[in-house]
Order: structure tokens, then C-alpha cells, then sequence
């Protein structure tokens, strides 16, 4: 019996597939049928087909560039009657926040986290860790090198994505309903505040702290300005012996304002 080139090639992904027991990217099965990652890709992803088609008890799932061949979930009960079961990973509703907040964010540093979340999360980002869910990425070239975060082939396995861009979509109006609860629970009765919490719940470059400082400071000049202006019509120059004019100070320390 002759085969094809590509029946000889899936044979060769499927083997590979099943010796390894992890997920192998396109460009180790495409040297292991000695072809391109094209190939490789219409031959793992025939076989992927082939599996769902007859229902066999394992199947081909995609990981990002990677594949892995597994055995379907249905049959998880059959399973644990041979083998052992393994230990239950509780996820806990702030390791769940943590958690989305990597997988939409991503890479992430763990600031970033806690800016969001409003709390430390070193105990969350401690066990996502120890669950294989997030791994350190790399460092952001910033002051410090802070540590990057994101999600890992496991995430994608246990909450049944091939990547990120299969993630669910947030609603735009939930987006405004969590940036309005946000405010509420921060207390910003200014609408114009409310405006820029909004604005950063859908766009994660806006930073309402700096614009904010930048804001009182330009307040705090024309405040200056209109006290010179109200001087200089009631004709008062220099101030007399015993007038203290008045001091704004915006930023420095002590010692820098006096100087």
C-alpha cells in the first residue's frame, strides 16, 4: 500500500503527538515530517478533523501554534476508576479576578494588577503561579525592570480556548456599569472624575492620577495669577512691614520651597 505525502505525514504527527504527552509547536512537527510548517499545520489539522469525525476517545486540540493530543473531556469518570485523582485547585473569587485581569492585560505587572483590583494580590498571583495558570513573561523595560505576567498553555487547557483572542467579549455597557461602581465605591461625586474612570475602563494607556496632578497645578497657577491681578488693581506693590504675602506651594520638598 503506497501512501501519500500527507497520510505519511499525519501518521508521523501522531506518533510524535502521542510520545511527547504535551503540547508540540508547528515548527517541531514540521522537522520531524521533514516539511514546512504549512504541511505540518494541513497534516495536524486533518488528523484533528479525523479524530472529531469518528469520536474516538482522544482528540487534537490547539494551543496557540502548539497542538496536543488528550483524551476528551466525557471521559474524565472513566478515568479517575484507574488512575489517580488529582488534587482539586479551588479557585477563589479574588485568584478569579486576578486571573481575568492577566488574561485581558496581558503582559501585565503586578502594579497594574493591584492598581485595578484596589487590594495587594500576592497571595493570588502565589498560587496562579503554583497552578501553572500564569508565568513570568519577562521584565518591562521601565525604572525597576518591574516583572511581566501572563497566561499560560494550561489557562488555555483548563478554561477551553485556543488563545487569547477567543477569550468572551465584555460588553461596552458592563464596562461602563464596573468603571460606575468603581466610582461609587471610591466615593467620585464630580461627573468630570467620573468621566476619566470611564475612560480608563476602556482604555488601559489613560491614567487618571497623572492627569488629575496636572490639573491642580494648572488650577493652582490661575489661582496665583488672579491674586497678583487682584493686587496689582488695588495698587498694593511691594508688601508693607508686617504683610505676609501669600505662599503656593505645588511641588518639592520643604527646604526646596524656602529656597
Amino acid at each position: 500500500m503506497t501512501l501519500t505525502e500527507n497520510e505519511k505525514n499525519k501518521r508521523i504527527v501522531e506518533a510524535v503527538l502521542f510520545t511527547m504527552g504535551k503540547s508540540v509547536d508547528l515548527a517541531h512537527l514540521a522537522a520531524a515530517i521533514e516539511s514546512t510548517p504549512k504541511a505540518a499545520e494541513n497534516a495536524v489539522t486533518e488528523l484533528a478533523r479525523e479524530y472529531d469525525e469518528q469520536s474516538r476517545g482522544m482528540q487534537i486540540i490547539r494551543l496557540n501554534d502548539s497542538y496536543q493530543m488528550c483524551t476528551r473531556e466525557e471521559f474524565y469518570n472513566n478515568l479517575i476508576t484507574v488512575v489517580k485523582i488529582p488534587k482539586k485547585q479551588n479557585l477563589t473569587d479574588a485568584m478569579l479576578e486576578t486571573l481575568s485581569i492577566v488574561a485581558y492585560r496581558q503582559p501585565v505587572t503586578r502594579l497594574e494588577i493591584e492598581k485595578i483590583r484596589g487590594v495587594k494580590s500576592d497571595h493570588a498571583m502565589s498560587k496562579l503561579l503554583e497552578y501553572d495558570l500564569i508565568y513570568e513573561v519577562g521584565r518591562m523595560e521601565a525604572p525597576g525592570r518591574p516583572m511581566l505576567f501572563a497566561t499560560t498553555e494550561e489557562f488555555l487547557r483548563r478554561f477551553g480556548v485556543s488563545g487569547k483572542d477567543e477569550l468572551p467579549k465584555v460588553p461596552e455597557d458592563k464596562t461602563k456599569l464596573f468603571a460606575q461602581q468603581a466610582a461609587e465605591e471610591i466615593r467620585l461625586d464630580d461627573p468630570e472624575m467620573m468621566a476619566r474612570v470611564q475612560e480608563e475602563a476602556v482604555n488601559p494607556e489613560f491614567d487618571i492620577t497623572s492627569d488629575s496632578q496636572e490639573n491642580r497645578h494648572d488650577e493652582m497657577r490661575d489661582e496665583r495669577s488672579e491674586n497678583d491681578e487682584m493686587r496689582s488693581e488695588s495698587g498694593d506693590g511691594e508688601p508693607e512691614d508686617g504683610d505676609h504675602p501669600e505662599v503656593f506651594a505645588t511641588e518639592g520638598t520643604e527646604d526646596e520651597n524656602q529656597n
